[in-house]
């Protein structure tokens, strides 16, 4: 894992369809794509729509369909509810015609300069001056996303029993040729929340999430992301991933997963 697999999670074919490059392989097959990349190009695509001067993107849910395949994707993006303040965002992302993941996100302006901010939870650790190489439960995919990222663990590991802490970055761009956006350095991150706080042995059961809704109340600053995360666990029921998002001044926002549990199966 010493450099990343490809150069950019994804590359432009036109102006709503995408190539996804082996950078985007998610843990369980080098075939199928980790939720971070999907979820950010559906962000970004909500960045791009309409765009409306003095607002921003506070929340994004995305509802994962089926598996995604690391081949060429088309996004589309349209206002659900319009608003000068308030406005609801509904996209979509498709393989071969067949819709594969399915998000909203609510617009919404921003606040006045003169609102005293509040802050509740302690501050992050410092980020480490170097990371440990980072391993994975047998079996998984440790070329795609994993790689793409880097990963500097302060608490736990993704072999581990958590919770877990870590900071990380994307080593690639999204989408070649651009800079990435704040709210797509989180949500590229964001569905890594159930490895990151992996209170379940991935090695002896099948843990996927079907969602994920990331909620910012301001936008991160700077590379690197430390997310804080912990998996809840019932028999008879199923899990949910919950993590925290800061950067080095704060936490800003929070992320949330629900997980299917089962057996894993031939």
């Amino acid at each position: 894992m010493d450099t990343p697999p490809a150069e950019t999670f994804y590359e432009p074919l036109d102006e709503d369809r995408f190539a996804s490059t082996p950078a985007t392989a998610g843990p369980w097959s080098p075939g199928f794509q980790h939720g971070g990349p999907v979820s950010a190009l559906l962000g970004r695509a909500f960045q791009r729509h309409d765009p409306v001067p003095g607002t921003r993107i506070a929340r994004v849910t995305v509802e994962i369909l089926a598996p995604v395949p690391v081949a060429p994707l088309r996004v589309t993006v349209r206002t659900v509810r319009p608003g000068r303040r308030v406005s609801l965002l509904e996209g979509e992302l498709f393989h071969e015609e067949r819709p594969v993941a399915r998000a909203t996100g609510w617009r919404i302006a921003a606040a006045p300069d003169h609102v005293e901010p509040t802050d509740h939870a302690p501050a992050p650790p410092p980020l480490p001056a170097t990371g440990q190489a980072v391993t994975a439960w047998p079996g998984a995919y440790m070329d795609g996303y994993l790689s793409a990222m880097e990963w500097r663990y302060t608490e736990g590991s993704f072999t581990g029993r958590g919770p877990g802490r870590t900071w990380a970055r994307p080593r690639v761009p999204l989408v070649t040729g651009e800079a990435d956006t704040p709210l797509v350095r989180a949500l590229v991150l964001a569905d890594s929340a159930s490895g990151v706080g992996a209170q379940l042995d991935f090695a002896k059961l099948l843990v996927i999430n079907t969602d994920v809704t990331v909620a910012l109340h301001r936008d991160p600053v700077g590379e690197w992301i430390c997310m804080d995360a912990r998996v809840h666990a019932s028999p008879h029921g199923s899990a949910l991933a919950q993590a925290s998002l800061a950067d080095p001044s704060g936490e800003f926002g929070h992320v949330l997963q629900t997980l299917l549990v089962d057996e894993h199966r031939p």
